[in-house]
């Protein structure tokens, strides 16, 4: 597995292009290797703008060099505080050549999920553009509710979708594990985007399925809404998932936003984007 950044405490972002004032975030990012795995094939980057994790995918070569492949594209994109959402795409697309040249030889191919948040701005006001490949996911918590933002690219979300399954079926379905979407296996990354507005009081819970896949989303609000910090939520995040199992890989990032310039009126979350081109 691969870490870049570490944990803050918090830290003042001024707004660029001469715009007045700064916001201020903090933020914590935990990883454990789980009950029954051998190795760690998780990696993220916590370091602004972006904040993301990659879950290699598991019983596939090299699972770990994959999402260490994209954190790693991720870093080099970090050239401001804040950057435009086709610069994670761009990112991405390295990486998937990176990943290209690790699985040769590999029959069954190489992948990874990748989900997380880029601070950028919009039409003068800070943004978190939350993205997703694959069945890793980004939270939000707001007053005291939690909304999944991210729609997982999975068969399990297929199924519910069509009104197979419900929710609560899926949680614990004998094929989670199957994704439909990755970066990786010589196919073009093709990322879904939100747009969150920042506001003081947001909560985003960025992780890997090593955590869904153990504790349900109430239990998940639970935690966020316990009034710790960012690093004890997310350290607890992971002892909850680890007391249920801990049958994958377990990597949890928690991103609080304190303080916001002109942060008085409620902020409205875009609808699901559609894939943004270059």
């Amino acid at each position: 597995m691969t870490e870049i950044g570490a944990s803050n405490p918090e830290i003042p972002i001024p707004l660029p292009g001469g715009e007045s004032g700064e916001i201020r975030i903090a933020w914590a990012a935990v990883t454990d290797v789980g009950r029954r795995r051998a190795a760690n094939e998780d990696s993220f980057i916590a370091a602004p703008p972006i904040f993301a994790i990659a879950d290699g995918m598991g019983g596939h070569l090299a699972g770990d060099r994959a999402s260490a492949a994209v954190v790693l594209r991720l870093a080099e994109a970090r050239t401001s505080d804040f950057i435009e959402p086709e610069s994670v795409e761009v990112a991405l697309r390295k990486a998937t050549a990176d990943i290209h040249i690790i699985s040769d030889g590999s029959e069954l191919g190489v992948g990874t999920t990748v989900t997380g948040a880029a601070l950028t701005m919009v039409d003068g006001d800070p943004y978190f553009a939350i993205f997703n490949i694959g069945d890793s996911r980004v939270y939000r918590f707001e007053r005291n509710e939690l909304a999944q933002v991210t729609v997982d690219h999975s068969l399990v979300q297929q199924l519910v979708d069509g009104g197979v399954i419900t929710r609560e079926q899926a949680h614990n379905h004998p094929d989670g594990n199957v994704i439909t979407r990755a970066v990786g296996f010589q196919s073009t990354p093709t990322p879904d985007y939100w747009l969150l507005p920042l506001q003081a009081g947001l909560r985003l819970l960025v992780c890997s399925d090593g955590l869904t896949g153990e504790i349900d989303d109430e239990r998940i609000r639970l935690h966020l809404a316990a009034g710790l910090s960012a690093d004890e939520t997310a350290s607890a995040l992971v002892d909850a998932a680890l007391s249920e199992g801990g049958r994958d890989n377990v990597t949890v990032l928690v991103v609080d936003v304190s303080s916001v310039p002109g942060a008085d009126d409620p902020g409205i979350t875009a609808p699901r984007a559609t894939h943004r081109a270059l």
